[in-house]
């Protein structure tokens, strides 16, 4: 009996040797890969989808340059409709992202619910303040963009183009929702315009829609039909359809966010905002440990996050050489006070 008794006591003893050395590799593996493993982020896009060739594409393009420069997991996920802002968020945090990135004004409160619910997490929102989120998350930040300066030089751009070629000085935007990032666009366009030439006209106008093709058309359109020459496009997928109206009525467009140039002979240029830039950024911020939230990071012309994309071919050089000249003076200060609301 007593025999039986030290035996089991012995293969007891055993076991508890086998199950510390089990719980002892798998704490060094975990370690091994908690060392390893690649920081994770995940891209939450606005109802424009990432087929809008310009701003959820341009962020969709900073997350894969961030999985292949950086070596991160990326991940992206679609928004069909406002409603789907929230729930995806969650997938993204509840899928262990290090760090989730909303695309877009219009998903602020979005970021606001689920970043005060997830305090241990960081969140990063493009084109909105920080410290306007109603809850002021201490774990997030806002990724902003001087739009206007962008408008500035293709506004500038526009009239010097209209004037070479002995046309009517109007010109006309199409925004989107008329929302702080859209109306600096337009604010800066037209200030840009006016210092080419203060006889420049400026008409502009709201489709309430950033997908629907057919709004910004019929918009552009109305504007074409009361002397426009060249349609900036503020809008994202619905813009294109602004731009088509430009090429359809043997106008200019201006595209928007993204270098649009490709989109036909019919293209002046592009107001940029280096999207993929800002979302690279922030990513490499949280891979490096140097993210910082409560606070924004604004790109402009002098910081390489703002300007315009390739200029049609067509365009004089000394005009070209021009709007050169007039970026460095934004550059160096001497432009300043670019208007942010429109009259």
């Amino acid at each position: 009996m007593k025999k039986k008794t030290r035996l089991l006591s012995l293969i007891a003893l055993t076991a508890i040797v086998a199950v510390g050395l089990l719980a002892g590799a798998g704490f060094a593996q975990n370690a091994k890969h908690a060392r390893t493993a690649a920081t994770s982020a995940c891209l939450v896009t606005d109802i424009g989808g990432l087929n809008d060739k310009s701003f959820n594409h341009l962020a969709y393009v900073g997350l894969q340059a961030a999985q292949s420069k950086l070596g991160v997991t990326g991940r992206v996920i679609e928004s069909k409709s406002g409603s789907d802002y929230i729930p995806n968020l969650l997938s993204c945090v509840q899928g262990g992202a290090d760090i989730t990135i909303g695309v877009g004004f219009l998903m602020a409160d979005a970021i606001n619910t689920v970043a005060a619910k997830f305090p241990d997490s960081k969140f990063a929102i493009i084109d909105f303040p920080q410290e306007f989120l109603a809850s002021k998350p201490a774990n997030t930040r806002g990724i902003l963009f001087r739009e206007q300066e962008s408008g500035y030089l293709a506004g500038w751009l526009a009239v010097k183009e209209l004037v070479s070629q002995k046309k009517p000085l109007v010109l006309g935007a199409v925004g989107g929702l008329k929302i702080p990032p859209v109306d600096h666009y337009i604010a800066g366009y037209i200030a840009g315009a006016k210092a080419a030439n203060p006889k420049a006209k400026v008409l502009y106008g709201y489709s309430q829609n950033f997908v629907d093709q057919a709004k910004c058309k019929e918009l552009a359109l109305g504007q074409i039909a009361q002397g426009a020459q060249v349609e900036f496009a503020v809008a994202g997928q619905c813009g294109l359809g602004a731009l088509d109206a430009a090429k359809e009525k043997g106008g200019w467009g201006i595209g928007v966010d993204a270098d649009q140039l490709f989109l036909g002979s019919h293209m002046l240029t592009s107001a940029i905002k280096k999207v993929d830039v800002g979302v690279f950024r922030t990513i490499k911020q949280v891979k490096g440990g140097t993210f910082k939230g409560y606070g924004n990071t604004t790109f402009s012309v002098r910081a390489g996050g703002a300007g315009i994309g390739a200029i049609s071919p067509k365009v004089p050089k000394d005009i070209v050489a021009g709007e050169k000249l007039l970026e460095k003076k934004i550059k160096n200060g001497s432009i300043k006070s670019i208007p942010t609301t429109v009259p």
